[in-house]
């Protein structure tokens, strides 16, 4: 859209009509972009800005690189929950071409597969599978009964998905006006899975809102496991059932997590960290190859002299 139409949609002034093309973050928007400031801890990231154009407060205007344009607003992240509409993709494409399917692969009776969608050679698809348009999915893949693969997801090579699993759901995200009510902010990004990953069933990865939510290389997640908007899980990590991460969870290589393990949002786990069963992480772990537990969380060792603290405690 150009970029005064938005700015008139949205009741805001604008004379530039620039095509902008997609929503995105401060620091990854270019300058067919838009994005927006709310929060006064990423004022560093606003001089840096290459967007476009920024939903912004008039007092931070100053703040602005030269040639971004301000579209000044009283709520800047409503403003952008308002404005994700527009960008967002059709549910369902009615026109392009049928779906590529690769030698000796098997699709069983009632898949759907969407349009402009590819499947790779050997692959194993079973009864009650949804792929949605613009899905790409790589060699030796098997997909188990009634899993769903999102518009615009990406699949790679020699990995399993088991039964019920979603991947590219929508992210929970929703800006709330000043009476209480809630505006969804649509997620125009995607999912993409990398080679030799294994999901358990009935597992839900989000899409990103902007960008893409990463599962890399090797990475082995159980059943019951969420995975929210924009995560990205290292390779080799392992997520054990009913683990939850929050959006923006960084997770390096190697990392561990027990059952029922989960994390705040906007955090980074160091390479090689192990967190026990019920860890709950609210801040970032920059130190690699160490175990925690509890919550909050204690280094697994420190955590197993507390317990047996509590219990002497308990037994006088």
């Amino acid at each position: 859209m150009k970029l005064n139409e938005i700015a008139k949609n949205l009741g805001l002034k604008c004379d530039s009509n620039i095509e902008i093309t997609a929503l995105n973050s401060l620091l990854d928007a270019n300058e067919n972009q838009l994005t927006f400031f709310e929060n006064k801890k990423y004022l560093h990231d606003l001089a840096k800005t290459k967007a476009a154009a920024v939903f912004i407060r008039e007092e931070f205007v100053k703040e602005l690189p030269s040639n971004t344009i301000a579209l000044v607003c009283e709520e800047p992240y409503l403003t952008l929950a308002y404005a994700s509409k527009f960008f967002a993709p059709k549910i369902v494409e009615e026109e392009g071409s049928e779906c590529v399917i690769g030698n000796n692969t098997k699709i069983l009776p009632n898949v759907y597969l969407g349009k402009n969608s590819s499947i790779g050679s050997n692959c194993t698809i079973m009864s009650g599978v949804y792929i949605g348009d613009n899905v790409t999915i790589g060699d030796n893949v098997t997909i188990y009964a009634n899993v769903s693969v999102y518009r615009d997801c990406k699949i790679g090579s020699d990995c399993i998905i088991h039964a019920g699993t979603v991947i590219g759901s929508d992210g929970f995200g929703f800006a709330h006006t000043k009476d209480g009510q809630y505006i969804k902010i649509y997620q125009n990004g995607n999912v993409i899975i990398g080679n030799r990953v294994e999901i358990g069933a009935n597992t839900a990865i989000d899409r990103a809102v902007f960008k893409s939510t990463i599962i890399e290389d090797g990475v082995i997640i159980d059943n019951l496991v969420h995975i929210a908007h924009n995560c990205r899980i290292g390779h080799g990590s392992i997520l054990v059932a009913q683990v939850g991460l929050s959006g923006s969870t960084i997770l390096n290589e190697y990392v561990v997590m027990g059952g029922q393990s989960g994390t705040s949002g906007h955090l980074e786990i160091a390479p090689f960290t192990t967190i026990a069963a019920r860890g709950g992480v609210t801040k970032s772990i920059t130190t690699p190859k160490k175990q925690w537990a509890g919550f909050p969380l204690f280094e697994h060792k420190e955590w197993l002299k507390l317990q047996g603290k509590i219990a002497r405690l308990l037994k006088k």
